[in-house]
């Protein structure tokens, strides 16, 4: 059992006009086994929150904690938090020219594990896990998300997630560009990972209708870098149907 907390968390950006603060003391508790909704209107925060929690050097940790086992997760670098077992999955996933999705896979799992994997048995395992995510093999031998649909880019991350399975995925707006079928098969591979290795899901996005696939144990509503509201998976049904304006009006 693992637990992810965030503490008392104040971090801002700077801007052409100055220090901005973007979030404003947000206190949340994550454990293995469980997803967490994250959900709220453009601008309140959310994205942030993923990208601080991976080391993004944009964003200044003004004061609270993030804590991975006890073990202070702002004193890593980047690639400590990820062998320590977190995983980001970008909104936005960038292409790498020139290095293919195999050798990118398996330098990762390097990385993280701290040895190569057998070849014999990572290819088996890499051919398993785009088989689940209905990518054709091919995709393998092609460079990072180079000419990839925004589909395939997201697949691909789950893909990721599959190999590296990490002790906590943070997955940032996955549904964003995905049509029916796509997101389909994105929420069983995270289903799938969760079934199989009790990880725990921090899932961001504006909308329900991943949820409907992914269901959330716990539901957190942003507003202006705060947590307005929590509650189980029936305050996401409750926003599908009267949406933020409420919480509009009563930000400070």
């Amino acid at each position: 059992m693992s637990t992810l907390q965030i503490i008392d968390l104040h971090v801002s950006i700077n801007t052409d006009q100055g220090v901005k603060p973007i979030l404003k003391g947000v206190t949340l508790t994550i454990s293995s086994g469980e997803t967490h909704a994250i959900m709220g209107p453009n601008g309140s925060g959310k994205s942030t929150l993923a990208y601080t929690i991976a080391g993004h050097p944009r964003y200044t940790v003004d004061s609270g904690q993030i804590l991975l086992d006890g073990v202070d997760v702002l004193a890593m670098t980047v690639d400590e938090r990820a062998r320590a077992g977190l995983f980001l999955a970008m909104q936005y996933p960038v292409e790498i020219p020139g290095v293919s999705v195999s050798n990118f896979l398996r330098t990762a799992k390097t990385a993280v594990t701290g040895e190569a994997p057998s070849l014999r048995t990572w290819v088996k395992d890499v051919k398993t896990a785009m088989t689940n995510l209905k990518m054709d093999a091919t995709f393998a031998e092609r460079n990072v998300n180079e000419g990839f649909s925004g589909g395939e880019k997201k697949r691909h991350e789950i893909v990721q997630m599959e190999l590296l399975a990490p002790k906590f995925a943070v997955l940032d707006e996955t549904d964003s560009g995905l049509d029916v079928d796509a997101l389909k098969i994105v929420s069983e591979g995270v289903n799938r990972v969760r079934e199989n290795t009790g990880f725990g899901v921090l899932l961001i996005t504006h909308y329900t209708r991943i949820l409907r696939y992914i269901r959330p144990d716990f539901v957190h509503v942003f507003v202006d870098g705060r947590i307005a509201e929590e509650g189980g998976p029936e305050l996401a049904d409750r926003l599908e149907d009267e949406g933020y304006d409420r919480y509009a009006v009563a930000a400070p």
